[in-house]
């Protein structure tokens, strides 16, 4: 019952906001580790003010986790999982009543693949929600398609 009012919440609150521009703007980009494998490294800038939150929360009853969802391919294999670093703060949060964990101004991500051809870009999607002080707004995904090239 909880989770449905804070989705509730956030609904309301992202359609009042959603005249806004979005306080996330994402990159992807790749980085060549050997022949076959490849860094996919996503950057997250974050405006001043708001966050994101890590793929690893201890509950899905707070706010959506980031989460990365990479199109299936037999040209493309997940190494391991996807690793993230940045100004990372994890604390108490009154409003969800749990840790947390979230990025602020800057959240990178990468995922190691290894691939049997590199002229064929890797895509997904990214699923993440942002927050203020005062305020949630919806899950939001955002597509992707990373050229190795």
């Amino acid at each position: 019952m909880k989770h449905l009012f804070f989705s509730l919440i956030f609904i309301l609150a992202g359609n009042f906001l959603t005249a806004q521009e979005t306080p996330v703007k994402w990159s992807f980009t790749a980085e060549k580790v050997t022949e076959q494998e490849y860094n996919l490294v996503i950057i997250a800038n974050i405006e001043s003010g708001w966050s994101v939150y890590s793929q690893y929360l201890e509950s899905d009853d707070g706010p959506v986790k980031t989460k990365f969802e990479f199109q299936p391919s037999k040209n493309v294999e997940l190494v391991g999982q996807t690793a993230e670093s940045g100004n990372k703060k994890e604390s108490y949060d009154e409003l969800f009543g749990m840790n947390l964990i979230k990025f602020s101004q800057k959240a990178q991500f990468t995922q190691r693949v290894k691939v049997i051809d590199a002229s064929e870009p890797v895509s997904g999607f990214v699923t993440y929600m942002s927050c203020d002080e005062t305020s949630c707004l919806p899950p939001t995904d955002v597509d992707f398609s990373i050229s190795l090239r």
